[in-house]
């Protein structure tokens, strides 16, 4: 009887105290996220000392997406380790509890440092990340917002107003028509289909004066040239995209692991010896 009642009031003590020590989470989380600002601000300066407008100087386009995916790992690494070694050194401590059970809550603590600072960090960089997005591809967004602030019929319209002699068009409208009939072609990986390629050749033989099939050799390197541009800006979006997936998850592992480092130095359980004699006391009570 008196056993059951020691475990009783030890189910009491631990249904009282919260497994998870908030305060230490946030902490960790906050500092994490400070930490990658400052890792990215470095990144950035790096990177403009690395890249030169100049030819043959400066790193190369494989060479800095390479060097830019390593540099978000080892950012997330040490962000990470240091937030969740935080979280498990600031947290409170728990008392019988065993062993284990102290290993798991500062992997939790760890993992939720590392979640709180990823949601932080992603209210933070939200407008950022978004105003670079916007001028690296300052290009491709024009276009496409060419495209979208067209009305649906506005490509039908075009086909009943085409004139037959290009060089009756006046050319801002000519341009303006191109752009909208290019962007809705090539958006969603398509072509130009033998009438539009055709007048497009056209409307460039009456603007440049070219020969027809001169034109159309232009028409048809300038679509080549887009689509390859294209789709290199497709697989680096694809590429980084795999990078961060990778950085996040080794980052949620370091912070997990330094969280129990963190832990065992807060209750001096630190090391492969410390935890034998820590669960050797356990058992014997």
């Amino acid at each position: 009887m008196d056993q059951n009642l020691a475990t009783a009031q030890t189910t009491a003590g631990e249904s009282a105290v919260s497994g998870v020590s908030w305060a230490a989470v946030l902490a960790g989380g906050v500092a994490s996220c400070a930490l990658t600002l400052v890792l990215l601000a470095f990144g950035m300066g790096l990177g403009f000392t690395v890249v030169s407008p100049w030819g043959n100087s400066g790193v190369s386009a494989t060479t800095f997406k390479i060097g830019t995916g390593l540099y978000f790992v080892v950012m997330a690494m040490i962000s990470s380790a240091v937030g969740g070694y935080l979280a498990g050194r600031l947290r409170a401590k728990w008392t019988d509890i065993n062993a284990h059970e102290v290993m798991f809550r500062d992997t939790a603590h760890g993992f939720l440092a590392w979640a709180a600072a990823s949601l932080l960090g992603a209210v933070l960089l939200a407008s950022p990340a978004t105003a670079l997005l916007g001028a690296g591809v300052g290009g491709a967004a024009q276009g496409a917002a060419t495209a979208a602030s067209a009305g649906p019929m506005d490509g039908y319209v075009d086909t009943l107003l085409r004139s037959p002699n290009a060089q009756n068009g006046n050319p801002a409208d000519s341009r303006a028509e191109l752009t909208r009939l290019m962007t809705s072609s090539l958006r969603n990986g398509g072509d130009l289909n033998p009438a539009d390629r055709s007048y497009v050749a056209s409307i460039v033989a009456a603007r440049t004066g070219l020969s027809q099939p001169d034109a159309e050799k232009r028409v048809n390197d300038v679509i080549t040239t887009a689509k390859s541009n294209l789709d290199a800006a497709r697989k680096a979006a694809a590429q980084l995209a795999m990078w961060l997936t990778f950085s996040l998850l080794l980052g949620a592992f370091c912070a997990a692991l330094a969280a129990t480092e963190g832990g065992g130095m807060r209750d001096g359980t630190w090391g492969r010896d410390a935890f034998r004699r820590a669960k050797f006391v356990q058992q014997r009570r």
